[in-house]
Formats: structure tokens, C-alpha cells, sequence
């Protein structure tokens, strides 16, 4: 058995709906191991946005602090994911001159050190700055220039940016609890690296991350994430709806949703009774699933027709077979994915994360995919990250002065 030699590593996922904790060990082989893992309801947040600091703090503190009891370590800090609707995401193009000489590893360097301005992003904080094709004299699609002779080289940086004041209070939060942030990543990215296979990324595929309050609609492509869009609506919308149609509370709506929710009809839906206590006194009602179906579909349908929106703006199109891949909470809804493949008219599949041992069942589905996808990039190390912004986060948070030495360095260099 391979020993577990290196330090434990915290991923931690505040979402609309719930907060969640993942301990994790990479042994000497690489393998990674689940130590502990822990989740407490969230409150104080909406749309990705914290509203309540004293609430979510305390969230935070008891979902790590479950994480460390079933462990047996103790969480210094953590890979914090951030799901609010306010990311944008762009491109920029740089470009140096090389006279003709074949591109040497100094060259890409002095290429991506003259992408400090274009990355700049006045009065946002960048969270992801990707490198995606290289270009030589003007030829585009290019993965590796090394050795290439060029007059030329270019690349386009893909940019992920959020506002400021968010991340500082998703950082105050955390610093509250005790915990230091190592990096705060965008969820959609996070997401993608648990379940989106190398060949989708590669060939061309959407990701849909249908989160509690918020949907995240990202576009992948020769191995990169090249271009997003936020939408202010998810899951718990369609629970909203169902509180309100039937006169139930919050906590039922969203029972009757998972045990009986399609976003599909079906011809036994009208026979199929569901119970239901309306009110304040409890007082029973019987529906048919039918009549639940229907007030899904009403949201869902809106909720999709907003996601071939942000498809169609990222220009997403080409070949039928192009896939979409649903993830989040409200990916556990049944039968999601094919209406969502009518709606759009291309294959969907549910992206549920990478298995990973020691994981629980609970762990297993598409909600927990942002959870998994971080402490995957965590788990990489700085030496295995692409993502030039993240990695120099990673690298400066260990010295201190967290916020400030994390925005300094996102704006200023890599």
C-alpha cells in the first residue's frame, strides 16, 4: 500500500443551497483518497451571493469542522470555489516578435509576461487566466510552438473575472471561520474538471451547471474553457414554484420535487397520487403527479430556452453530435437531460464527478461536482496547473496577507 506522504488538502464549496467540505490526501503514487467530508445547509447566501455573513460563516465553520472529525486532520485552509452570477469570462490575444528562431521555453514566458495588461480587468479581480491556441506567423490552432520556428508567436488567454466586493466577502467568511483561502476558483471550472471527459473538452462541448439559484453556461474547446454566461435562475426557482402553486411549505416542495419531479410527462402521471400538507395547520391535500410535472416544466422550459440562449451567444454550433453536458443540483432531476436535448436538439448527458475512493454515496451525484472538481485542481499541485492566474494565487496565499496578496497577484503578474 502506497504511504500517504503528502499534506492533506481542503476543498470547500459555498453554494446557494447547501455548504460543503472535502479532505483529501494524494498518496505517493498520485491516487487520491477521501479522508472526511461534511455539509451543512446554507442560508446566508443567494444567487451565488453571500447576504448574511454571521449565517454563512457558521455553516462554514460546521461543515469543515465534520470534514475534520471524520478525517482525524485538521483544515488550515482551503480550495474555496465561487458560484456567484456576476463572472464573465473573455479573450485576449498577445502577441511578441521572435525574428524566425524556433520558440524556446523563454519565449512563451516573455509571450505570457506581455499578457499582463491584456488580462487586466479594471475593478475586477481575475480568477482564471488560461492559455489557450498558440498562433506561429499568423497560423492559428496551434498546441505546443516548442522547437516551431517563428517570426511571431501569439496565444489567446482565456479570462475568467468576477467583481471584487463578492470575493471579499467570500473571503471574509472563510478567514472568519478560521481558515486561510488558498485560491478561490470559479465553479464552472471547478465542475468541468470533475466530469467532463479530455475528449469533450478537446472536441467541443457546453457545459451546463444548473446550480441552486444560478445556472452557469460554459463553452469548452481544444482542451480549454473559452467563453461562459451566467443565468439568475435554478433549481430552487422550481421549488419556489411548487411552494407557491400548491400552498406547501418550502421543505415539502422540494421532497414532492426529488421523490416525484420529472421534467418529463409521462401517461401514468395522472393516475399517480402525491399527499401533501397545505399550509400552516397541515391540512391534507392530494395532487397528481401530473399537476406537479406540469408546474416543473413551466420553469424548466424557461430555464432551458435561457440556456440555448447562452449557447447560441457563444456560438456554439457545428456538427449535430456536439454534446451538452447538465451537472449541479438541479441535474438530479428526473429526466432532465432529455428534455433539455429536445429543447436544445443535441445530445445531453448528466455529469456526475469521478469516482474517488474513500467517497461517499452522498458525494457521488452532480450536485457535489464543483466539491470534486476542486480538490481534483487542488490536488494537482501548482507544478500540474495550466491556469496561470490560479497557479500564482496558490503560490502567493502561502505567504500571508491573503486578500490583498491574492488581488495583487492576479492583477499584476504571473
Amino acid at each position: 500500500m502506497a504511504a500517504l506522504g503528502e499534506a492533506p488538502i481542503a476543498a470547500l464549496d459555498i453554494g446557494s443551497s447547501k455548504v460543503s467540505a472535502l479532505v483529501v490526501q494524494k498518496d505517493d503514487d498520485g491516487a487520491i483518497k477521501v479522508l472526511g467530508s461534511g455539509q451543512r445547509e446554507s442560508k446566508g447566501v443567494k444567487r451565488g451571493y453571500i447576504t448574511d455573513m454571521e449565517i454563512s460563516e457558521v455553516a462554514v465553520r460546521e461543515a469543515v469542522d465534520l470534514a475534520e472529525r471524520m478525517s482525524g486532520v485538521t483544515v488550515d485552509e482551503v480550495w474555496a470555489g465561487f458560484a456567484a452570477g456576476g463572472l464573465v469570462s473573455d479573450v485576449a490575444n498577445v502577441e511578441v516578435e521572435l525574428g524566425g528562431h524556433p520558440v524556446e521555453e523563454s519565449d512563451i514566458a516573455e509571450l505570457l509576461a506581455a499578457g499582463r495588461a491584456a488580462i487586466d480587468r479594471e475593478g475586477q479581480v481575475v480568477l482564471h487566466a488560461h492559455p489557450a491556441l498558440y498562433t506561429i506567423d499568423g497560423v492559428q490552432g496551434v498546441k505546443n510552438p516548442r522547437g516551431l520556428h517563428a517570426g511571431r508567436l501569439g496565444v489567446d488567454i482565456h479570462v475568467i473575472a468576477a467583481d471584487e466586493a463578492p470575493l471579499r466577502n467570500l473571503d471574509y467568511v472563510i478567514r472568519s471561520a478560521h481558515l486561510g483561502v488558498r485560491a478561490i476558483v470559479a465553479s464552472t471550472a471547478a465542475s468541468a474538471e470533475a466530469v467532463l471527459t479530455e475528449d469533450e473538452r478537446d472536441l467541443g462541448v457546453a457545459l451546463v451547471e444548473l446550480g441552486a439559484d444560478v445556472t452557469n453556461v460554459s463553452l469548452h474547446a481544444g482542451g480549454m474553457l473559452v467563453g461562459l454566461r451566467s443565468i439568475p435562475l435554478g433549481a430552487r426557482d422550481v421549488t419556489e414554484d411548487i411552494a407557491m402553486a400548491f400552498g406547501v411549505p418550502r421543505r415539502d416542495a422540494e421532497r414532492m420535487k426529488c421523490f416525484y419531479g420529472s421534467a418529463m410527462q409521462s401517461p401514468r402521471d395522472n393516475h399517480e397520487m402525491i399527499d401533501a400538507q397545505v399550509g400552516a395547520s397541515g391540512e391534507p391535500m392530494r395532487i397528481t403527479r401530473a399537476q406537479l410535472v406540469t408546474v416543473i416544466r413551466q420553469r424548466t422550459e424557461e430555464i432551458c430556452n435561457e440556456v440555448d440562449a447562452a449557447l447560441r451567444s457563444l456560438g456554439f454550433s457545428g456538427p449535430v453530435g456536439r454534446q451538452v453536458v447538465v451537472t449541479g443540483g438541479g441535474a438530479e432531476l428526473k429526466n432532465v437531460d432529455d428534455y433539455m436535448g429536445g429543447v436544445l436538439g443535441r445530445q445531453v448527458r448528466v455529469g456526475r464527478p469521478r469516482g474517488l475512493p474513500g467517497l461517499p454515496d452522498a458525494l457521488s451525484g452532480p450536485a457535489s461536482a464543483t466539491l470534486i472538481g476542486l480538490a481534483l485542481m487542488a490536488a494537482k499541485g501548482d507544478d500540474g496547473l495550466h491556469d496561470i492566474a490560479l497557479k500564482e494565487a496558490a503560490r502567493t496565499a502561502r505567504s500571508g496577507g491573503l486578500l490583498s496578496r491574492l488581488i495583487r497577484a492576479l492583477k499584476e503578474g504571473y
